[in-house]
């Protein structure tokens, strides 16, 4: 059976509209923010990609417009770069309900390396869940992105959340300080703020998105239940009333209030998104208002 395609074409064009934003300047990060996209000394072109309303028409390249009649925008390296880092959890409480939050946490990852692509950002796609997987460096322009859907696709989500060990070892491995997107449920028996809370004092800018399913948020069921929890198999059997699952449901957004409070503070910015929720609906709508993307 063929697997559906993270992204479509319809979809990716529309994408090449934003930009990844950046609250804060690092060393290294030049022009800024965000990457320059203007011929002029010690810059390499790299790329094209289409002309949208609002772009400098001094970065049209009009030879190519006299033959297509389209217009492009040329796109130009400019070096040093500070990467955009993703880390994205693979824990097996991803994959557990339905709809899949690790299908719809690949296609958000791929829409957001796709953004930074066509920008000429350098994007780091690195897995985790007790502890970090082997991660995936692409840059260089639009023609990378295959190679991480291929990447993104092949992935697979098991194991134990451990936000503490797969912390730690970020740490210890990656030295320069930059933009820093967490997809998650968050979803750590250990607990997850104060690791995050790490990865801020750090110097991190931090962008927090916060997957789950209705059921994560909103148990349906009510009686007596017996629970297994999707990455220990530990079994729980529970007696499930009315006034427990809205008790429930007010803890969940107490612990999604905390997680908000901790990336602000820290100059960062979070979004919760439920996993039934239109991708284009969060990347043109919830990620833009929280100027994650622009």
């Amino acid at each position: 059976m063929a697997t559906a395609p993270l992204l479509d074409r319809q979809f990716l064009e529309r994408l090449e509209r934003l930009t990844i934003h950046w609250h804060k300047s690092f060393p290294g990060l030049v022009g800024g923010h965000n990457r320059s996209q203007f011929a002029g000394g010690g810059q390499e072109f790299l790329d094209h990609r289409h002309f949208h309303h609002g772009d400098d028409l001094r970065a049209v390249n009009w030879r190519a417009y006299l033959r297509l009649e389209k217009l492009f925008l040329k796109m130009f390296q400019v070096e040093p770069r500070v990467p955009v880092r993703l880390l994205l959890d693979v824990s097996a409480s991803m994959a557990a309900p339905r709809p899949d939050k690790f299908w719809y946490a690949r296609r958000l990852a791929a829409a957001l390396c796709y953004v930074g692509l066509v920008r000429l950002d350098t994007i780091v796609l690195q897995p985790f869940a007790d502890g970090l997987g082997e991660r995936f460096l692409c840059g260089g322009g639009r023609h990378r992105f295959s190679p991480a859907v291929a990447y993104l696709t092949g992935l697979e989500a098991r194991g134990r959340t451990g936000f503490l060990l797969s912390v730690r070892e970020f740490l210890s491995r990656y030295s320069q300080r930059g933009l820093l997107m967490v997809i998650s449920d968050f979803l750590d028996e250990d607990g997850c703020e104060k690791p995050l809370q790490y990865l801020a004092d750090f110097g991190h800018e931090l962008v927090l998105v916060q997957l789950w399913a209705e059921e994560d948020r909103s148990p349906p069921w009510a009686g007596e239940l017996d629970l297994v929890d999707a990455e220990t198999g530990q079994q729980v059997r529970l007696q499930v009333d009315d006034a427990a699952r809205r008790e429930y449901t007010q803890a969940f957004d107490t612990y999604a209030a905390s997680l908000q409070r901790l990336a602000e503070r820290a100059g960062g910015r979070y979004l919760g998104v439920a996993a039934d929720r239109p991708l284009e609906e969060v990347m043109f709508g919830g990620l833009s208002r929280a100027g994650v993307v622009e």
